[in-house]
């Protein structure tokens, strides 16, 4: 079996894929790309047996044929090559034989028979959506995906679907981001929970633009398709807890607070903070926002203060700064609104503006004030 295929095209195309191959996995085979050659069509599969990717691209061969090719060796001979047509053949054993311009390289193959099978789309309800709109939902909320492997239904985010829209759901108990996308029209009320390193990979490799994905699922895996790459994966099978519990529904105080000053103050002063909490405690009265932190252990402090504009009483609530930054990292607008009511209640932050067809809300948990 031979191909011919341009080195550089093949290393962008492996390199979107590359991501899924654990670093130490247990079976050896999952450490190789499956090569598959059907009529000048190239599809090179990855997978680490809960996620599996695939990418499509054009080739000069004249038969068909299947070959595992081990990926790290693959992925470092490839980006030192220069742009030029590499030739591959691959005798019965499996051995490859890589031809470039001025040099041949050797590797050792494997059995693609031992590659696991994909899972089927059997069942499946699709729909489709932009490009663009999947990567900010994925970008707006995968920072708030819980770590906890105790906790498996936080470990990924959650989908909800509706005739009139999707949200996407991620907590990790300390915090909660909810983004919700209304240009989306879904076959019927679902939901599922879709892991965080797929979510990872997809944001990665899909473009920020209007190209249509195609999304289908069944109650095992999610299949994700936009031109020539393919991503399946499987869904997360726990409950997601009630999220809409915990959203206050009624949060009296409202401040409005430039985005970048308050996120570049919140960096300046959590230096002095506990390293276990990051706690900043907030001081808000009038018109002054105070911000201050500090480490009893070391005898740390710093404080600082800004304008902003506050309509309720005088309040002082804590929070973790580190959440904040992050939460504030997901707003697009030069000002963002906090809404509060005590100092025990979770804090709820939006952006100012929201585009008509998307709303994002994010609450953090506040952290009890040490007086």
């Amino acid at each position: 079996m031979k191909f011919i295929v341009s080195s550089s095209a093949l290393l962008k195309q492996l390199q979107q894929i590359s991501g899924v191959i654990n670093a130490n996995t247990v079976l050896p085979i999952l450490e190789d790309f499956l090569f598959e050659i059907e009529k000048n069509k190239l599809t090179v599969v990855a997978t680490d047996l809960e996620t599996v990717m695939k990418v499509h691209l054009d080739i000069e061969a004249k038969d068909s044929g299947k070959v595992c090719i081990p990926a790290k060796i693959l992925m470092d001979s490839l980006k030192n090559i220069p742009e030029q047509p590499l030739t591959f053949n691959i005798d019965k054993n499996f051995c490859v034989e890589i031809t470039s311009d001025n040099g041949k390289y050797k590797v050792m193959g494997e059995n693609p028979d031992n590659f696991p099978k994909e899972p089927a789309a059997d069942d499946a309800n699709s729909f489709t959506m932009t490009s663009g709109a999947l990567v900010t939902a994925i970008n707006k909320t995968i920072f708030a995906v819980s770590n906890d492997d105790l906790r498996p239904a936080m470990t990924g985010v959650f989908f909800e679907l509706d005739k009139k829209g999707i949200t996407f759901v991620a907590t990790d108990a300390h915090r909660l981001v909810r983004f919700t996308r209304t240009d989306v029209s879904c076959p019927k009320k679902d939901s599922f929970i879709v892991p965080k390193k797929p979510l990872s990979l997809l944001k990665g490799s899909l473009p920020d633009n209007e190209d249509e994905l195609n999304i289908s699922y069944n109650g095992n895996h999610l299949f994700v398709k936009h031109g020539g790459t393919e991503l399946v994966c499987r869904l997360i099978d726990a409950r997601f807890p009630d999220y809409k519990v915990v959203i206050p529904a009624d949060n009296p105080y409202k401040m409005t607070i430039s985005k970048s000053d308050f996120q570049n103050a919140l960096r300046r002063v959590s230096v002095f903070s506990n390293k276990s909490t990051n706690q900043v405690a907030l001081s808000i009265s009038g018109s002054e926002l105070q911000l201050a932190a500090q480490d009893v252990d070391f005898s740390f402090e710093g404080n600082e203060r800004m304008a902003c504009q506050y309509d309720g009483e005088d309040l002082q609530i804590a929070f973790n700064a580190k959440f904040l930054i992050e939460m504030l990292n997901g707003a697009d607008t030069t000002e963002v609104n906090m809404e509060l009511s005590t100092p025990t209640k979770a804090g709820i932050i939006k952006p100012t503006e929201q585009a008509d067809n998307e709303e994002l809300l994010m609450l953090v948990m506040p952290l009890m004030l040490n007086n």
